[in-house]
């Protein structure tokens, strides 16, 4: 099956953005595969404004959240990484999701067959 989280926050920002409020993304920018603006982190997270206004070309994808924004009047690619995405939600009343990494998917543990008890005579 595909992760629900990429689902969840593209229905989250819809929601969002249908409501006419500002979507925020909480991202853990110590993620080693994310591009961010290095000088907006604060204890190893970024907070990103991605309301349409603010961003061009946002795609919410299952593995990626990409979009180009200006950081102090400079132009910048922005590459998230889904795994590294803590929360998406709206900036005027909090209202949106957090996510645990905890909910991360995982594999699923192989089936195995259960061990039968075994019983020993003892002398």
């Amino acid at each position: 099956m595909t992760p629900l989280k990429p689902y969840l926050i593209r229905s989250i920002y819809e929601w969002i953005i249908d409501n006419d409020l500002t979507p925020y993304l909480l991202v853990d920018a110590e993620n080693s595969s994310a591009i961010l603006p290095v000088q907006l982190i604060e204890d190893g997270k970024i907070l990103l404004n991605i309301r349409p206004a603010a961003t061009d070309a946002l795609s919410l994808g299952n593995e990626w959240v990409e979009f180009n924004a200006r950081f102090s009047g400079k132009p910048m690619h922005i590459v998230v990484p889904v795994i590294a995405v803590l929360a998406i939600y709206a900036k005027e009343n909090g209202k949106g999701m957090v996510f645990d990494s905890e909910d991360e998917e995982t594999p699923p543990p192989e089936n195995k067959p259960p061990v039968k008890p075994s019983l020993r005579l003892v002398k």
